[in-house]
């Protein structure tokens, strides 16, 4: 506030009435007030009074999404480790674009936050990632692994997804189709990894023309899915990276009065709730999506505790859950 009063040339105090409303300001002046901080880019903190300047227990949450299956799961986790260590979290939802989770990110600045856990966006380097070396605090990256100096901790995509491939291959399957993540993820690049060397390992060529990018949403998934199937050499089988994309592509197939698996196998990225419950039972990837979410809070309150420690990457284990999707008794 003191730069902001030198830019607009009034008292801190005038500044600190136009910021808090505590006392009336005439429009002018406020108008000046308001001219300086825009300026300077000033970022009033709305903290309650009783939240001191400095560390609280206060930990942020910027993470790209509240629906679908997973992210539900990962802030239980969050939820519960956070509990036993009497923390409080601030949960921003940055609908995965880095401009959005930048202002996210920087509003939980604002109020003051001990640290922060992080599942970041596409290109959230050239913005997020530099806010948060320009105002220095501990945080955790979650689910995208990164190529920086920083806690991080997510789930072996390749080779779960190489398994899940592979398990395909063995059905008798050669042109299995990808479904896609969003562009710019690692887990979707890992997840097109692992893809990739199912078909290396036993040696069966690749038709680059069956990765379909579905964008981690349900409408993509089912866009790739009609495009898949209107093909003139359609997949007899479909990898599907996320349970967004899952959603759409079952219902394209639903649409096209095609079952599974007896028109297309299925397997998919991602555990489902009911994925047990009815027809197609889907043979799933399932991330250990609570105890990622507990790390990632454990994680946070080590480096707290502890600055000087090295930067831990952790990959926990998914657990491959056979269904009838892909083709299996």
């Amino acid at each position: 506030m003191t730069m902001v009063a030198r830019a607009a040339g009034v008292s801190v105090s005038t500044v600190s009435h136009v910021v808090n409303g505590t006392r009336p300001v005439a429009p002018a002046t406020r108008q000046i007030v308001l001219d300086a901080m825009d300026r300077l880019d000033f970022t009033h903190r709305p903290v309650a009074r009783s939240l001191a300047a400095g560390s609280t227990t206060t930990i942020g949450l910027a993470i790209s999404s509240l629906s679908t299956t997973y992210w539900p799961e990962l802030v239980a986790g969050f939820q519960e480790e956070a509990r036993r260590w009497n923390l409080q979290l601030l949960v921003a939802a940055t609908a995965e674009d880095n401009i959005h989770e930048e202002r996210a990110v920087a509003n939980l600045l604002a109020h003051h936050i001990a640290g922060l856990v992080i599942t970041p966006a596409p290109n959230w380097q050239d913005t997020t990632l530099r806010l948060l070396r320009e105002h220095p605090i501990p945080f955790v990256i979650v689910d995208r692994i990164q190529d920086v100096k920083a806690d991080q901790v997510g789930v072996e995509n390749e080779t779960s997804s190489a398994a899940i491939v592979d398990h395909l291959i063995q059905r008798g399957h050669t042109r299995i189709a990808m479904i896609t993540g969003l562009e710019g993820l690692t887990t979707t690049e890992e997840r097109r990894a692992g893809y990739l060397r199912a078909f290396r390992h036993r040696g069966v060529e690749v038709d680059p023309t069956l990765l379909v990018p579905g964008g981690s949403t349900e409408s993509g998934g089912r866009r790739a899915m009609v495009e898949l199937l209107a093909r003139s050499d359609p997949p007899t089988a479909v990898f599907s990276a996320s349970d967004s994309m899952t959603v759409g592509a079952l219902r394209a197939l639903r649409e096209a009065n095609l079952t599974v698996p007896d028109d297309m196998a299925m397997v998919a990225f991602d555990e489902f709730p009911w994925g047990d419950a009815f027809e197609p039972r889907l043979t799933t990837v399932a991330q250990p999506c609570f105890a990622i979410g507990a790390r990632a809070i454990q994680m946070l309150r080590r480096r707290l505790e502890d600055p000087s420690l090295p930067p831990q990457t952790l990959r926990l284990s998914p657990e491959i859950v056979h269904r009838s999707s892909c083709g299996c008794r």
